[in-house]
């Protein structure tokens, strides 16, 4: 009876996981590519909010980036925010935005202020722009990146708009890793606007009007979590106006960034992302990240219960890895097709072993570690 019970169980779980990656998939082809009119001309100023915390290595490159925008210098300005660095950041900054007149670097110990929220909060008072959009200081924006947000802003009269972020310049396994799957998680996104099945954006590309923010309390209910500058303010605007709230379907204004380098950085970030799920508005995210996390769990479990238990196990778990594996193919193959990024899909059975032992790990963590350090500080 138990046995019964434990196979249908977990025949349920793949049968469910199958049907949301191919949702996902479903929901990412359909969402339309969006193009700019020839005629556009720039008319909205853009404040870009820049926070910037120990970023000394990557900020210069960022900078230079946001400098040779396509789009009219007249239209925008850069705020960069230094958030108690311990290293160059801010001399850095200051240095390069001082013979610049619409960059500004700001101290924030200037305004007792020690979290990427407050510095946010701190930056979008500052501004002088219709339209905040916000990156980190480790990215890498292309030439058209303002120019295509701002015509998609007028278009659409959208109150929040999510952006592609994509990883480059993979030196080890682990970073091709983790670009192929953080590629699934653009499809992820795109799909969800699209389809209306939860929604997500990264903080590291993503636009909304200044007066939205004040309207919706900007951080205000969740200025107590380490996360969530994206996400959580995304649901609140999302609440509000859920017809007005857009992911930008265009490799155009996709931000880069470089994955982590090694496991230890990469299993902190990704410890800090989860930490801001068990504050989801959004109960679609949270039972779709579930149904994931308890698919992997199976595929394990079965695998044990295989070693002691025999070849009935062991065709269960062969056959939701089969499951998984192809259904997970169909949908990275795609983003990567879309990305250009064909060349993440040499390796894609070793990253398939790897995400399911990642999703079990980091799943499982975020659950019992209610502390971590990110940049030389401690969070809960």
């Amino acid at each position: 009876m138990l046995l019964a019970v434990w196979v249908g169980a977990t025949a349920g779980l793949a049968i469910a996981y199958f049907f949301i990656v191919e949702g996902y998939r479903s929901g990412w082809h359909k969402l339309p590519e969006w193009t700019p009119s020839p005629s556009f001309s720039p008319s909205v100023k853009i404040s870009v909010i820049l926070p910037a915390r120990n970023e000394a290595a990557k900020i210069v490159d960022c900078l230079h980036s946001i400098a040779a925008q396509t789009y009219p210098t007249t239209y925008f300005e850069v705020l960069v925010l230094d958030d108690h660095s311990e290293d160059e950041t801010f001399s850095l900054a200051q240095n390069f935005t001082k013979n610049l007149p619409n960059f500004r670097a700001v101290r924030l110990a200037d305004f007792q202020v020690n979290s990427k929220k407050k510095a946010i909060e701190t930056g979008i008072s500052l501004a002088t722009g219709e339209l905040i959009v916000c990156t980190d200081a480790d990215c890498i924006l292309p030439q058209d990146w303002l120019q295509l947000l701002a015509p998609f802003f007028e278009e659409k009269q959208a109150k929040f708009i999510a952006a592609p972020v994509n990883f480059c310049e993979e030196k080890n396994w682990l970073q091709r890793f983790q670009s192929l799957d953080f590629l699934g998680m653009m499809g992820v996104t795109g799909a969800g606007f699209q389809t209306d099945s939860g929604l997500l954006c990264n903080g590291a590309n993503l636009a909304y009007p200044k007066s939205v923010f004040y309207e919706v309390g900007g951080f205000e209910g969740i200025d107590g979590l380490a996360s969530g500058d994206d996400m959580l303010l995304l649901h609140k605007v999302a609440s509000r106006y859920p017809d007005a709230v857009f992911f930008l379907k265009n490799r155009g204004p996709t931000v880069l960034t470089e994955a982590q380098p090694d496991l230890r950085s990469f299993l902190s970030q990704r410890l800090r992302w989860a930490s801001k799920s068990r504050s989801y508005t959004d109960r679609q995210v949270t039972a779709r990240l579930g149904v994931a996390f308890l698919t992997c769990w199976a595929i394990l479990l079965n695998l044990a219960f295989a070693v002691w238990l025999g070849w009935p196990f062991a065709m269960l778990t062969l056959s939701i890895f089969l499951m998984k594996t192809l259904v997970d193919y169909r949908f990275l193959n795609e983003m990567c097709r879309y990305f250009d990024r064909r060349d993440l899909m040499r390796r894609y059975l070793i990253s398939q072993i790897l995400h399911i032992a990642y999703i079990v790990v980091v799943g499982t963590l975020a659950n019992l570690v209610k502390q971590y350090k990110w940049k030389g500080r401690q969070r809960r």
